[in-house]
């Protein structure tokens, strides 16, 4: 992240804290929306009250859980490879920190700053499929292998339509730069109106919803859950984990929640800019460094919109099969994502 401090910082120092912050960009939010969301919001969704033990109101439920995770045996199945087996879910975290790397929270608050960053970051995003095969091939257990290979197919399938939705936003703004997508919603103007900007939530409305639908394939959460579908393979890939490695899959996996979130409040909702007209109001430039503080919270309010939609879904839509599962990305989102991005390309070059 850019630092703008009074005192130079030496390069180790600088990447200390870079390495600090990028632990509490990812930890704090998953800790965060899974208290929020997954303890609470479903509990009431399904009329129970959650956790209330653990701290005021259950808001230490999580430490708990992390806690009695941390203190399980460390298994290792007999036939497994051990160290395929045990560097799984090391892989899978790794592309969830490495996604975090290009996600601008400010005009200079960001940790690096790449001309191609939404290929960067389609491209890492797709290293926790490697950590599943991982885990399902090295598990040594038919249940392990059938999730990883389900999870395969699927991140694969659903990869396609997640990145043909992202073109559509790089083709209106000009730009693979990351940083560059909100200078374009913050510059841009709806029918020469520029009192909003031109969130691309506007004009991009259905690569947003192919994204969040890719998105949920992505996380393997309901209604895309096949890969762990507790009635036929137990736990899928994750069976065999139990201890400190099945805590940083489930880690991982909310954690990539909250980034895709945050990626997809950079494409499509402005980033962390706010509508041109509010800086106006208060004679502030819209990218001004006083963007460097309010960023991250605006951020993190578009985050939360997000995740809340994933989690909802996940929480009131039945499992797909694997046919339909397979159909739904094929047939639909990718057609879809190509119509989008034809008549995006076609409004471009008119207008």
């Amino acid at each position: 992240m850019t630092l703008a401090l009074a005192v130079e910082l030496a390069y180790w120092q600088e990447t200390i804290i870079k390495l600090v912050l990028a632990f509490v960009a990812v930890l704090i939010p998953a800790g965060g929306t899974v208290y929020l969301y997954l303890f609470k919001m479903v509990s009431f969704m399904q009329s129970r009250l959650g956790p209330m033990e653990a701290g005021p109101y259950g808001s230490l439920q999580l430490l708990a859980e992390v806690g009695k995770s941390a203190q399980k045996e460390d298994i290792f199945p007999e036939k497994a490879d051990r160290f395929v087996f045990g560097a799984a879910p090391y892989v899978v975290l790794m592309s969830t920190f490495l996604l975090v790397l290009v996600i601008p929270f400010g005009p200079d608050a960001l940790f690096a700053d790449f001309d191609t960053g939404v290929f960067l970051a389609l491209a890492v995003s797709s290293i926790s499929v490697i950590g599943i095969l991982m885990a399902g091939w090295a598990s040594a257990s038919k249940y392990s292998l059938l999730g990883g290979l389900r999870a395969a197919g699927q991140l694969i399938a659903y990869e396609l339509p997640l990145v043909l939705a992202v073109v559509g936003v790089v083709i209106q703004a000009g730009t693979l730069s990351l940083q560059g997508i909100v200078s374009a919603q913050i510059d841009g103007a709806i029918f020469g109106w520029g009192a909003l900007g031109n969130p691309f939530i506007l004009t991009q409305i259905l690569g947003f919803l192919i994204f969040l639908i890719a998105v949920q394939a992505e996380l393997t959460q309901v209604p895309f859950d096949m890969p762990i579908a507790e009635s036929e393979l137990v736990s899928g890939y994750m069976t065999e984990y139990s201890g400190f490695r099945f805590l940083m899959f489930f880690i991982a996996e909310f954690a990539t929640a909250n980034i895709f979130a945050f990626l997809g409040a950079v494409l499509f909702l402005g980033g962390w800019s706010v509508p041109p007209f509010i800086p106006e109001l208060f004679g502030i430039d819209p990218y001004s460094n006083v963007f460097n503080f309010i960023g991250p919270l605006v951020m993190g309010a578009k985050m939360l919109l997000l995740t809340f939609i994933i989690y909802w879904v996940r929480f009131t839509y039945p499992r797909f099969r694997e046919d339909q599962l397979q159909t739904f990305a094929w047939k639909y989102l990718i057609p879809l994502a190509l119509i989008n991005i034809s008549v995006t390309g076609l409004l471009k070059v008119v207008f």
